[in-house]
């Protein structure tokens, strides 16, 4: 089924027709329940593996961040949709200044030129709230490492579609059952295929992508995908 042509016929600025898509995305992919307890015992063997790196890694963001004369939180806890609509608390080492969320709606509404960057995209390249420990973090995607916990706690799985902020969920429009069938992942399509480069409508094309794709296999291939381009440092912002 070629998803990917069907909703790019829409175009990629018209979000708000993306509910108008062709009736067969009525029709839900059951995964096998096998394939589910052993995608569960990958993640929680992840999760596992990733704490290891995790304890000595804060370690080092709060000795950095002391040296760098930034006091705040070390983590910052999300709202993020997950899997079934439901919300759960999504951690990220902290890479923007504190009160983020007040500064980025003072800096749209001063800068015509950023606000339609930040709707295209839900980002910014040139973000001035990021801080100098963050901008490591974030190149170097060590920022997501706290997701772990999310993992072992059950809200993640290593692999599926990104969680989106809940102020998205209007924008997600008629994809929202579907993106959210699968549980959101710490990496997946979205992130394997250029992130930083890619619009909020690619984002929700990958998305459905994966939802009518996922497998074992496929996620084996994407982590495999992450690694190297972690290691590469491609994609990140």
């Amino acid at each position: 089924m070629d998803v990917r042509n069907d909703i790019l016929s829409l175009g990629h600025d018209n979000i708000e027709n993306l509910a108008l898509m062709p009736k067969h995305i009525d029709r839900s992919r059951v995964v096998l329940k096998i394939e589910k307890i052993l995608k569960r015992l990958l993640d929680i063997l992840g999760g596992f593996c990733g704490l290891l790196v995790l304890i000595p890694l804060t370690i080092g963001v709060w000795i950095a961040n002391k040296l760098s004369k930034d006091d705040g939180p070390i983590f910052y806890a999300h709202e993020r949709i997950g899997q079934g609509g439901k919300t759960f608390k999504m951690y990220k080492f902290r890479s923007m200044v504190v009160g983020a969320d007040e500064k980025l709606k003072e800096y749209l509404a001063e800068n015509e030129e950023a606000r339609e960057e930040y709707k295209k995209y839900k980002k910014l390249k040139n973000d001035p709230r990021i801080t100098k420990i963050g901008k490591i973090l974030r190149k170097t995607s060590l920022d997501e490492f706290p997701q772990f916990i999310n993992v072992l706690k059950g809200d993640m799985s290593l692999v599926g579609p990104r969680p989106y902020l809940l102020r998205e969920k209007e924008e997600i429009n008629g994809f929202f059952k579907y993106i959210t069938f699968c549980k959101p992942g710490i990496t997946g399509l979205w992130q394997t295929r250029g992130r930083s480069n890619t619009t909020f409508t690619d984002r929700l094309t990958m998305d459905m992508e994966y939802y009518y794709n996922h497998t074992l296999k496929m996620d084996i291939k994407l982590l495999y995908k992450t690694v190297r381009n972690v290691v590469k440092k491609e994609g990140a912002i």
